[in-house]
């Protein structure tokens, strides 16, 4: 078997593992496309930290780690007709080596809701849950209305000039949200520099942008990225605004799904407002957290 690092052109082949896997845990199919994968590798560096095991020019498995505030996090997926002969156990060991070259004090990894393999490796290894988070989707069948907001508040665009006000939201936004580490601001914009920023929209009050929106058209679905209320604006309706401008505008542009993940136990009552506009819950995912120092 040959391991090496991933690359960007691994994405496809790496969905389709992951569909499979997907549809046969849960029973249905998967819309996990390669451009969902390539954006939760956004943050690793490939090269030193990801592992493609390869056999007979078929993937394996494949994992990568990446470092977020001072949590060191990994994912990892094996092939089905790959499983039972060590590669989760292997994936692990990479995954914590990783951690110790990064040195970080406490290491994350995930695992579907419905993975009791992968529960009982975590947990025989030291790791306990800590959170679950759920993916949401809506499949839409008529042009959505976008409800009006209370004055002063504005639903807008994001403008050109305003990347660091935007930033600023964002961060504020999520100050209550679990594990939240704000990136700093370069390296945030270096990610988000060549982003579709006509799927970006905001809610104003004269010159405060007091809600955001950070949207992305992928393969054949759309995808809110985040959603976000500062907390002086809460409660007005600005993020309901934002999620309905959202898939209108992913309508216009022929995407009648949209997902989002969203924390299972959001501080914010988010999930609340997801299932009010018509979103289900299709996926749910574990956290699972190992302290090691």
């Amino acid at each position: 078997m040959n391991v090496r690092p991933i690359v960007k052109e691994d994405a496809e082949a790496i969905a389709a593992v992951a569909r499979a896997d997907e549809e046969a845990l849960r029973g249905r199919s998967s819309h996990i496309e390669a451009s969902e994968v390539a954006s939760w590798w956004a943050r690793a560096d490939l090269e030193q930290d990801s592992w493609l095991y390869e056999e007979a020019g078929a993937i394996a498995a494949a994992g990568w780690f990446q470092v977020w505030g001072d949590i060191g996090s990994y994912f990892g997926i094996v092939a089905r007709d790959a499983k039972g002969r060590g590669l989760g156990s292997s994936l692990v060991e990479r995954g914590e080596e990783a951690a110790a070259r990064h040195a970080v004090p406490r290491i994350h990894t995930f695992g579907l809701g419905a993975d009791v393999a992968a529960r009982e490796l975590f947990e025989a290894c030291g790791y306990r849950e800590v959170r679950r988070f759920w993916e949401m989707a809506i499949d839409l069948d008529a042009e959505p209305v976008v409800p009006g907001l209370p004055e002063p508040l504005v639903l807008d665009s994001f403008r050109a000039g305003e990347e660091r006000a935007f930033y600023q939201a964002t961060a504020e936004s999520f100050q209550d949200h679990w594990e939240w580490h704000a990136t700093p601001y370069e390296e945030w914009w270096e990610m988000r520099r060549d982003d579709d920023h006509t799927l970006w929209f905001v809610v104003r009050e004269g010159d405060e942008i007091a809600a955001i929106a950070r949207n992305e058209a992928r393969d054949a679905s759309g995808y809110v990225g985040l959603l976000g209320v500062r907390r002086p604006w809460r409660g007005r309706g600005a993020a309901k605004a934002l999620l309905y401008r959202t898939f209108a505008e992913f309508w216009r542009r022929g995407l009648r799904r949209v997902t989002l993940g969203v924390d299972a136990e959001s501080p914010t009552g988010a999930t609340k407002l997801y299932e009010r506009v018509g979103m289900y819950v299709e996926n749910e995912n574990v956290v699972f957290e190992k302290v090691v120092a």
